[in-house]
């Protein structure tokens, strides 16, 4: 796992298609945009792992790639 610190209205880019933008820091609270294909799935990871725990059905996105 990389990790990287950012500070408020910094970016980071994830290949050519994928940017993460740091919009607001409060706290221990980070406010993130996330720029991406459509094809691409984006789930918090919390509910990634409900639906798994209740068995619902993750696009195929996110079950290619787990």
């Amino acid at each position: 796992m990389l990790v990287l610190s950012r500070k408020e209205n910094e970016t980071i880019c994830i290949g050519d298609q994928i940017t993460i933008h740091i919009s607001h820091i409060k706290g221990s609270r980070v406010r993130v945009g996330i720029e991406a294909p459509s094809d691409v799935s984006i789930m918090r990871g919390e509910l990634e792992n409900w639906a798994s725990e209740i068995d619902l059905p993750l696009p195929a996105s996110i079950t290619e790639h787990a």
